[in-house]
Protein backbone atom coordinates (compact mmCIF):
# COMPACT_ATOMS: atom_id res chain seq x y z
CA UNK A 1 0.00 0.00 0.00
CA UNK A 2 1.15 3.53 -0.65
CA UNK A 3 0.50 5.91 2.19
CA UNK A 4 1.01 9.66 2.51
CA UNK A 5 2.57 10.73 5.79
CA UNK A 6 1.86 14.15 7.25
CA UNK A 7 3.73 16.02 9.99
CA UNK A 8 2.26 15.15 13.31
CA UNK A 9 1.19 11.67 12.23
CA UNK A 10 2.83 10.30 15.35
CA UNK A 11 2.46 11.50 18.92
CA UNK A 12 5.51 12.68 20.86
CA UNK A 13 7.68 13.01 17.77
CA UNK A 14 11.40 13.43 18.23
CA UNK A 15 13.18 16.06 16.13
CA UNK A 16 14.43 13.36 13.77
CA UNK A 17 10.96 11.86 13.43
CA UNK A 18 9.49 15.29 12.68
CA UNK A 19 12.08 15.78 9.94
CA UNK A 20 11.15 12.43 8.41
CA UNK A 21 7.42 13.01 8.64
CA UNK A 22 7.46 16.52 7.25
CA UNK A 23 9.69 15.55 4.34
CA UNK A 24 7.59 12.52 3.56
CA UNK A 25 4.51 14.71 3.26
CA UNK A 26 5.87 15.83 -0.09
CA UNK A 27 5.85 12.40 -1.71
CA UNK A 28 4.13 9.05 -1.52
CA UNK A 29 6.13 5.87 -1.03
CA UNK A 30 5.82 2.31 0.27
CA UNK A 31 5.69 1.81 4.00
CA UNK A 32 4.53 -0.66 6.58
CA UNK A 33 1.01 -1.16 7.74
CA UNK A 34 -0.22 -4.54 6.65
CA UNK A 35 -0.27 -7.30 9.23
CA UNK A 36 -1.71 -10.70 9.72
CA UNK A 37 -1.67 -13.83 7.55
CA UNK A 38 -3.01 -13.75 4.04
CA UNK A 39 -2.64 -10.01 3.58
CA UNK A 40 -0.66 -8.25 0.91
CA UNK A 41 3.05 -7.59 1.61
CA UNK A 42 3.63 -4.83 4.13
CA UNK A 43 5.84 -2.89 1.72
CA UNK A 44 5.09 -2.23 -1.95
CA UNK A 45 7.05 -0.71 -4.79
CA UNK A 46 5.68 2.81 -5.34
CA UNK A 47 4.79 3.90 -8.84
CA UNK A 48 7.24 6.05 -10.78
CA UNK A 49 6.02 9.65 -11.10
CA UNK A 50 6.64 9.54 -14.88
CA UNK A 51 7.02 6.93 -17.68
CA UNK A 52 10.35 5.08 -17.86
CA UNK A 53 11.37 6.94 -21.02
CA UNK A 54 10.45 10.39 -19.66
CA UNK A 55 13.98 11.27 -18.51
CA UNK A 56 15.67 10.60 -21.83
CA UNK A 57 18.18 11.50 -23.16
CA UNK A 58 19.76 12.21 -19.77
CA UNK A 59 18.71 8.87 -18.26
CA UNK A 60 17.60 6.13 -20.62
CA UNK A 61 14.50 3.98 -20.28
CA UNK A 62 16.85 0.99 -20.10
CA UNK A 63 18.59 2.42 -17.06
CA UNK A 64 15.27 3.23 -15.39
CA UNK A 65 14.02 -0.27 -16.17
CA UNK A 66 16.94 -1.87 -14.36
CA UNK A 67 17.30 0.74 -11.63
CA UNK A 68 13.62 0.92 -10.71
CA UNK A 69 12.40 -2.47 -11.86
CA UNK A 70 15.29 -4.54 -10.50
CA UNK A 71 17.25 -2.64 -7.83
CA UNK A 72 14.45 -0.65 -6.18
CA UNK A 73 12.05 -3.59 -6.41
CA UNK A 74 14.73 -5.87 -4.99
CA UNK A 75 14.98 -3.75 -1.83
CA UNK A 76 11.21 -3.92 -1.40
CA UNK A 77 11.18 -7.70 -1.87
CA UNK A 78 14.07 -8.14 0.56
CA UNK A 79 12.46 -5.98 3.23
CA UNK A 80 9.22 -7.94 3.00
CA UNK A 81 11.17 -11.16 3.55
CA UNK A 82 13.14 -9.69 6.45
CA UNK A 83 10.10 -8.26 8.24
CA UNK A 84 7.57 -11.04 7.61
CA UNK A 85 6.13 -12.18 10.92
CA UNK A 86 8.10 -9.62 12.94
CA UNK A 87 7.19 -6.40 14.72
CA UNK A 88 8.79 -4.46 11.86
CA UNK A 89 6.06 -5.46 9.40
CA UNK A 90 3.65 -3.04 11.08
CA UNK A 91 6.04 -0.09 11.32
CA UNK A 92 6.28 2.91 8.97
CA UNK A 93 9.37 2.78 6.82
CA UNK A 94 11.08 5.66 8.63
CA UNK A 95 10.52 4.04 12.01
CA UNK A 96 12.43 1.00 10.78
CA UNK A 97 15.26 3.19 9.51
CA UNK A 98 15.55 5.20 12.72
CA UNK A 99 15.22 2.09 14.89
CA UNK A 100 17.92 0.09 13.10
CA UNK A 101 20.48 2.76 12.14
CA UNK A 102 23.94 1.98 13.52
CA UNK A 103 22.96 -1.49 14.80
CA UNK A 104 25.20 -4.11 13.24
CA UNK A 105 22.74 -6.92 13.93
CA UNK A 106 20.02 -4.98 12.09
CA UNK A 107 22.16 -3.91 9.11
CA UNK A 108 20.11 -5.82 6.53
CA UNK A 109 16.89 -4.27 7.78
CA UNK A 110 18.39 -0.79 7.74
CA UNK A 111 20.01 -1.13 4.32
CA UNK A 112 16.89 -2.35 2.55
CA UNK A 113 14.48 0.03 4.31
CA UNK A 114 16.78 3.01 3.74
CA UNK A 115 17.31 2.16 0.09
CA UNK A 116 13.55 1.98 -0.48
CA UNK A 117 13.25 5.45 1.08
CA UNK A 118 16.26 6.86 -0.78
CA UNK A 119 15.12 5.61 -4.16
CA UNK A 120 11.54 6.78 -3.68
CA UNK A 121 12.93 10.22 -2.81
CA UNK A 122 15.34 10.16 -5.76
CA UNK A 123 12.61 9.54 -8.35
CA UNK A 124 10.75 12.55 -6.98
CA UNK A 125 13.95 14.63 -7.06
CA UNK A 126 13.95 14.32 -10.86
CA UNK A 127 11.48 15.68 -13.39
CA UNK A 128 11.23 15.62 -17.20
CA UNK A 129 10.69 19.37 -16.87
CA UNK A 130 13.43 19.85 -14.30
CA UNK A 131 16.64 21.84 -14.30
CA UNK A 132 16.56 25.56 -14.86
CA UNK A 133 15.97 28.02 -12.04
CA UNK A 134 14.50 27.18 -8.62
CA UNK A 135 11.25 28.84 -7.54
CA UNK A 136 11.99 32.44 -6.47
CA UNK A 137 11.47 31.80 -2.76
CA UNK A 138 13.82 28.80 -2.82
CA UNK A 139 16.34 30.71 -4.92
CA UNK A 140 16.35 33.45 -2.31
CA UNK A 141 17.14 30.92 0.44
CA UNK A 142 19.84 29.31 -1.71
CA UNK A 143 21.45 32.66 -2.44
CA UNK A 144 21.46 33.53 1.26
CA UNK A 145 23.20 30.28 2.26
CA UNK A 146 25.39 29.49 -0.78
CA UNK A 147 25.96 32.92 -2.29
CA UNK A 148 24.25 31.98 -5.56
CA UNK A 149 22.22 29.24 -7.20
CA UNK A 150 25.24 28.35 -9.33
CA UNK A 151 27.34 27.89 -6.20
CA UNK A 152 24.71 25.56 -4.79
CA UNK A 153 24.74 23.53 -8.01
CA UNK A 154 28.53 23.31 -7.90
CA UNK A 155 28.49 22.07 -4.30
CA UNK A 156 25.77 19.53 -5.05
CA UNK A 157 27.78 18.27 -8.03
CA UNK A 158 31.01 18.20 -6.05
CA UNK A 159 29.41 16.14 -3.29
CA UNK A 160 28.08 13.69 -5.88
CA UNK A 161 31.29 13.34 -7.87
CA UNK A 162 33.58 13.12 -4.84
CA UNK A 163 31.53 10.49 -3.00
CA UNK A 164 33.89 7.52 -2.87
CA UNK A 165 32.09 4.40 -4.01
CA UNK A 166 28.33 4.09 -3.86
CA UNK A 167 26.15 6.73 -2.24
CA UNK A 168 24.13 9.89 -2.54
CA UNK A 169 24.45 13.67 -2.82
CA UNK A 170 21.82 15.70 -0.97
CA UNK A 171 20.51 19.20 -0.58
CA UNK A 172 19.41 19.36 3.05
CA UNK A 173 18.19 21.74 5.70
CA UNK A 174 20.39 21.75 8.80
CA UNK A 175 18.41 23.66 11.39
CA UNK A 176 17.61 26.76 9.35
CA UNK A 177 20.59 26.55 6.98
CA UNK A 178 20.66 24.97 3.53
CA UNK A 179 23.72 22.85 2.81
CA UNK A 180 24.90 19.93 0.67
CA UNK A 181 26.06 16.62 2.13
CA UNK A 182 27.03 13.22 0.77
CA UNK A 183 26.24 9.84 2.28
CA UNK A 184 27.66 6.40 1.56
CA UNK A 185 25.75 3.30 0.59
CA UNK A 186 22.26 3.40 2.17
CA UNK A 187 22.84 6.19 4.69
CA UNK A 188 20.03 8.74 5.06
CA UNK A 189 20.52 12.34 6.26
CA UNK A 190 17.49 12.38 8.54
CA UNK A 191 19.17 9.81 10.78
CA UNK A 192 21.56 12.63 11.73
CA UNK A 193 18.81 15.23 12.12
CA UNK A 194 19.14 16.75 8.64
CA UNK A 195 16.02 17.35 6.54
CA UNK A 196 16.42 16.09 2.93
CA UNK A 197 15.17 18.41 0.19
CA UNK A 198 16.41 16.51 -2.87
CA UNK A 199 19.01 13.89 -3.79
CA UNK A 200 21.16 12.51 -6.61
CA UNK A 201 21.90 8.79 -6.68
CA UNK A 202 25.55 8.01 -7.45
CA UNK A 203 25.44 4.26 -7.12
CA UNK A 204 26.88 2.90 -10.38
CA UNK A 205 23.57 1.29 -11.36
CA UNK A 206 22.08 4.82 -11.55
CA UNK A 207 24.27 5.83 -14.50
CA UNK A 208 26.67 3.15 -15.75
CA UNK A 209 24.58 1.89 -18.68
CA UNK A 210 24.40 5.44 -20.03
CA UNK A 211 27.66 7.02 -18.88
CA UNK A 212 30.00 4.16 -17.93
CA UNK A 213 32.68 5.67 -15.67
CA UNK A 214 31.75 9.30 -16.48
CA UNK A 215 29.94 10.03 -13.24
CA UNK A 216 30.54 13.77 -13.55
CA UNK A 217 28.77 13.88 -16.91
CA UNK A 218 25.73 12.12 -15.41
CA UNK A 219 25.67 14.40 -12.36
CA UNK A 220 25.98 17.61 -14.35
CA UNK A 221 23.32 16.53 -16.83
CA UNK A 222 20.93 15.68 -14.00
CA UNK A 223 21.47 19.04 -12.31
CA UNK A 224 21.20 20.99 -15.56
CA UNK A 225 18.18 19.20 -17.04
CA UNK A 226 16.33 17.04 -14.51
CA UNK A 227 16.72 18.31 -10.95
CA UNK A 228 13.27 18.98 -9.51
CA UNK A 229 13.63 22.29 -7.68
CA UNK A 230 9.89 22.50 -7.08
CA UNK A 231 10.07 19.24 -5.11
CA UNK A 232 12.86 20.70 -2.97
CA UNK A 233 10.80 23.83 -2.43
CA UNK A 234 7.79 21.80 -1.29
CA UNK A 235 10.01 19.95 1.18
CA UNK A 236 11.44 23.23 2.44
CA UNK A 237 7.90 24.55 2.88
CA UNK A 238 6.98 21.59 5.07
CA UNK A 239 9.25 22.84 7.87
Amino acid sequence: MSVRIHPGSFSKLSRREFIVGSTSAAFTFAMGGASGGGRAPAFELPSLPYPEQALEPVISAKTIGFHYGKHHKGYVDNLNKLTAGTEYADLPLEKIILGTAGKSDKAALFNNAAQIWNHSFYWQSLSPKGGGAPPPALAQRIEADFGSVEACKRELASAAVSQFGSGWSWLVLDGNILKTVKTGNAEVPFVKGLKPLLTIDVWEHAYYLDYQNRRADYVNAVIDQLIHWEFAFRNLGAV
